[in-house]
């Protein structure tokens, strides 16, 4: 799913390119992307597009007479830039088309699960129904990060994904920051000391500093094509059984529904290995605790 740094390139690249361009019309390839009926979705043409702004992890747009577009990517949803009135791909996989003079904006989503939305709002109140709620980290202090933090006794990684707390951040790049602290996905957030919360307030905005500098000399003023949550530069996220960059350990991995945490078991849980739900209740007494047991099984 495009989280913060992904979302803050995208708006960059359609800045260049819509800013003050008319939004000529809209081509839905699926009925069900759209989630609202009012404003109808017509009211956005021939309107200029005056504004762009994330809300949490949507991309929103603005045209005058105060209505938004606001587009929800999902997991697998993605844009694209390309001539104008240039052709929806063919079958599922293409969603909507948004034409402006100079192009038109691609809405494509992988896969048979259609997340992917779109909402027609008017003015601040409708955008504001969108949002969450959670703080901006790159805009925070440290103690509003800390009381944010420390409202309710949540796992380090629920609670920096939990749209509430903290906008933007989703799985991948939680798993960067909390690799970046030092500190484990599980340990509770009412529980860390001052100076835990300190490094992972200063880790959340490096990371994502980080992030958007390097998205954004990759896209290198052309529409970024490559958005992914799986990239060969992370620390820890996606690189299960890979080597941890501060410390050569194995990374491991907590797998749960459709995700996965990704942690370095020497430099975030002091050698604990952390209970994967699946593996530990088939293993039970077999499941190893400690990194040097797991080394020590797989030697047999």
């Amino acid at each position: 799913m495009p989280e913060l740094p992904d979302i803050a390139v995208y708006l960059e690249a359609l800045e260049a390119r819509v800013l003050g361009q008319p939004l000529e019309r809209v081509r839905l390839g699926s009925p069900f992307l759209l989630r609202t009926i009012a404003p109808p979705i017509r009211d956005l043409e021939g309107k200029q597009v005056i504004a762009l702004r994330r809300v949490g992890k949507r991309i929103a747009i603005g045209v005058d007479g105060g209505l938004w577009l606001v587009l929800h990517l999902m997991i697998a949803g993605r844009l694209h830039w390309g001539k104008p009135g240039a052709k929806l791909p063919g079958g599922r996989r293409g969603l909507a088309a948004f034409d402006f003079p100079n192009g038109s904006l691609i809405l494509t989503e992988a896969g048979t699960k259609k997340r992917a939305s779109l909402h027609i709002v008017a003015g601040e109140e409708g955008l504001g129904a969108l949002d969450p709620g959670g703080l901006e980290p790159l805009e925070t202090g440290l103690a509003e990060f800390s009381e944010r933090l420390r409202s309710s006794n949540h796992t380090l990684k629920r609670a920096l994904t939990d749209p509430r707390l903290f906008s933007g951040i989703g799985n991948a790049y939680s798993d960067e920051i909390l690799h970046r602290a030092q500190l484990s996905p599980v340990a509770l957030t009412q529980k860390l000391s001052a100076d835990e919360i300190r490094r992972l307030y200063e880790a959340t905005k490096a990371s994502l500093l980080e992030w958007v500098e390097r998205l954004r000399a990759e896209a290198n003023g052309a529409f970024p094509e490559k958005v992914t949550a799986f990239r060969k530069d992370m620390a820890v996220h996606g690189r299960f059984q890979q080597p941890c960059p501060r410390c050569g350990t194995k990374v491991q991995r907590i797998r749960y529904a459709d995700n996965e945490t990704n942690y370095c078991p020497v430099c975030q849980t002091g050698g604990k290995l952390l209970a994967d739900r699946s593996l530990s209740r088939l293993l039970r007494s077999d499941w190893p605790k400690t990194i040097e047991a797991l080394e020590a099984s797989t030697r047999k």
